[in-house]
């Protein structure tokens, strides 16, 4: 059975229908059945339905000076499919061939309700909660290809999870990214270029955003290789830690 749930502690309540059908809270169909399961006996799948991905490339000053690139004037943006979505505990599967293949630890903004031309003071309202994203990058093909299309969209190049979390501010959370248990980025949202109520205000008024749709907001300094059999974890403040497996093609 695959259902949403709200976690609680160390279990999840089981809840009937989806909270991007009207949002947590609202008198929508997402109610709880009544049932509880224990969290370590469940398998977590990706919590985000999302009908696209909007990342931002260059959205903290250390990591456009570690690639020595100009800071962008306005929000950078490209897109993720959907198909590259994987959930907490999946693998990335390194493509045949590729020569390296990066973590890039982010904070994601889930959107819970439709938005277009979305004012900036009023961006809370159409945000569900915030997620832990990792922002898998083919480093050779972002530079060969120079746009990055192909390098961001390769299958389980998106794992989002472990869950949304709906009562945290996103204005000043602790971002680490973890491979085989050692840090390698260290980096706060609030060091962002662009912060989330510009993101959200500014991304709307080019593209629709649908409930389940994820801002990926930017990755910290420290960016680097993952290996076949490598562990990585991107762990967000208020969050929780988003953990998955590397492998090789077979």
């Amino acid at each position: 059975m695959t259902s949403y749930g709200v976690l609680e502690g160390d279990s999840i309540q089981v809840y009937n229908g989806s909270p991007y059908d009207a949002g947590i809270g609202s008198d929508s169909h997402f109610r709880p059945t009544g049932t509880t399961v224990p969290l370590a006996g469940v398998k977590l799948l990706s919590p985000c339905p999302a009908s696209k991905m909007v990342c931002l490339g260059l959205n903290y000053r250390p990591h456009a000076v570690e690639f020595k690139i100009k800071l962008p004037e306005l929000p950078l943006l490209f897109l993720k499919p959907p198909s590259a979505i994987i959930g907490p505990g999946d693998t990335i599967v390194l493509p045949p061939g590729s020569l390296r293949i990066d973590y890039e630890g982010e904070l994601g903004i889930v959107m819970g309700k439709k938005a277009r031309n979305v004012p900036e003071d009023e961006f809370a309202g159409y945000v569900l909660g915030y997620t832990c994203f990792n922002d898998v990058t083919d480093r050779v093909a972002q530079t060969k290809d120079g746009q990055w299309t192909r390098s961001k969209s390769y299958d389980t190049f998106a794992p989002i999870g472990p869950c949304v979390e709906t009562a945290v501010s996103p204005s000043n959370l602790k971002i680490e990214t973890i491979v085989n248990g050692e840090i390698k980025q260290t980096g706060s949202t609030s060091e962002l270029i662009f912060a989330v109520p510009r993101l959200v205000s500014y991304i709307s008024q080019v593209m629709t955003l649908m409930p389940g749709d994820v801002i990926a907001t930017g990755t910290p300094a420290g960016v680097g290789p993952l290996n076949d059999g490598d562990t990585v974890e991107i762990s967000v403040e208020g969050i929780g830690i988003l953990k998955n497996y590397v492998a090789s093609a077979k």
